[in-house]
């Protein structure tokens, strides 16, 4: 394959490329939202018909859930490759934050990145998905050919778990066995310098519904008197954390491991300070476990936080009431060999010893998933890494991710697949919030870093 050719047609090929992404963008696939349900089919068939206009045995596969969108493009004897993403985007609430239409897609200056697209799932994950497929169209329309067997899988549920997809997987696992999977879902290490994600961290989610009385109820009447849904669950959440920040839930550390001082030592190197990583946010100083360096704790320590609470009376004004019921949504990043099962049994213990005789708790679980670890030292890393470096002219960073992307174990598990991370999202691209954004530079110039790793793949 003529490489320079190929980057030449990229570059020439801006224009277009931003145009198809803008087409996806327009169509609002809200995974969570029954009433997107029709929207984010069409998202779907939308990426089958692009597929197919290159060459692709693309189709809408079929789910309890929303569809997955599966295509192949066979070269017997070359190495085979899965790509994985996601066409699912977020809700976009609260819709006044938004400076335009969230599904009316825009490029303009965004500081201090110069022009980027805005719109939701520019970065996460439509313009993080395009920047790979457009790398394969110039290489197609260059070299009539891809240089490896290429099979893609983009799922339609990952904002909502990816709850069907380890069954399709399971289902279809003879027709997806490869040699390695790319996904494209991560960011950068900053702006300019590009990173291999190297670890992700596991998930446990869980919702607890504390009840007390049979109704809501007048607090002149009953307060003081009377078991408050809200108090119970303020007092279980502020008791999920001890004084040095240590999650205190019974057992949870098991599986955890110590980080050996040569590894955080090369953590330190990097420079990441609190400012640097907390002041694009508002903040400048790290919570969590006490003693424990800011990258440590990113890379290597598992979290829980509160991630929604409510009940009683919310709306404008006044209303007097002790709430019947109070609800809160938990969550519980995880590292190392960590087990979510393990840790979801004793969570519902211990929360249920807190509950007083005259209340209940019920728990709502979902899907939970262990850590991924991918090898440092693999000829694919390698391979990956040296034409990073070629595109960039600077040494990529390789380091985990504190976020989980739970289908990448289920890939090892069913598929017995490792998996290069790489992306090339900003920490500012305001992903899940109002406002999102795909700086120009990373999605025309992760095209060009997908073209030279599929030639460096295709020698592997």
């Amino acid at each position: 394959m003529s490489l320079p050719a190929v980057l030449s047609r990229l570059d020439a090929s801006h224009e277009n490329t931003l145009a198809r992404l803008k087409a996806w963008l327009a169509i609002p696939s809200i995974s969570t939202d029954p009433a997107y349900r029709a929207e984010v089919r069409r998202a779907g068939a939308h990426l089958v018909a692009d597929l197919t206009t290159m060459g692709f045995e693309a189709s809408l596969r079929e789910t309890p859930g929303h569809p997955v969108v599966v295509g192949h493009r066979r070269r017997p004897g070359k190495p085979h490759i899965l790509f994985y993403g996601h066409y699912d985007v977020q809700p976009v609430d609260p819709l006044e934050l938004w400076e335009q239409p969230p599904f009316e897609p825009v490029v303009k200056e965004v500081s201090p990145g110069g022009p980027a697209i805005c719109a939701r799932g520019a970065s996460d994950d439509k313009g993080q998905i395009m920047t790979f497929l457009e790398a394969c169209r110039a290489i197609i329309a260059e070299t009539g050919d891809l240089p490896v067997s290429l099979s893609v899988m983009i799922e339609g549920e990952e904002e909502n778990g990816s709850i069907n997809l380890p069954e399709f997987l399971e289902k279809n696992a003879a027709e997806f066995k490869a040699d390695i999977c790319l996904v494209c879902d991560t960011g950068m290490w900053d702006r300019g310098r590009p990173q291999i994600t190297s670890s992700l961290r596991g998930l446990l989610y869980e919702e607890i519904i504390v009840r007390a009385a049979n109704r809501d109820l007048h607090s002149g009447h009953f307060g003081g008197t009377a078991q408050n849904p809200l108090h119970i669950l303020a007092r279980i959440i502020a008791a999920m954390h001890d004084a040095e920040g240590r999650v205190a839930v019974p057992h949870f550390y098991e599986g955890v491991h110590e980080t050996g001082d040569n590894r955080k030592a090369s953590w330190e190197a990097l420079g990441l300070t609190e400012a640097d990583f907390l002041g694009t946010v508002g903040l400048k100083f790290a919570a969590g476990e006490r003693g424990r360096t800011l990258i440590e704790k990113i890379q290597a320590r598992p979290t829980c936080d509160c991630n929604g609470i409510w009940g009683g009376y919310t709306e404008a004004g006044t209303k007097t009431v002790i709430a019947a019921q109070a609800r809160a949504k938990i969550s519980f990043r995880l590292v190392h060999d960590q087990d979510p099962k393990a840790i979801q049994k004793n969570f519902r213990e211990y929360v249920a010893g807190m509950i007083p005789p005259d209340c209940s708790v019920e728990f709502i679980g979902y899907k939970g998933s262990r850590a991924v670890q991918v090898s440092e030292d693999s000829p694919d890393m390698r391979l990956a890494v040296q034409a990073l470096r070629d595109e960039w002219g600077t040494e990529p960073v390789v380091l985990g991710h504190g976020g989980s992307i739970p289908v990448v174990g289920d890939f090892k598990r069913l598929l017995g697949l490792d998996a290069l991370l790489i992306g090339w999202s900003l920490d500012d691209d305001r992903i899940h919030s109002p406002n999102e954004k795909y700086d120009l530079e990373n999605f025309y110039r992760g095209q060009k870093s997908w073209a030279r790793i599929l030639l460096a793949l295709a020698n592997r």
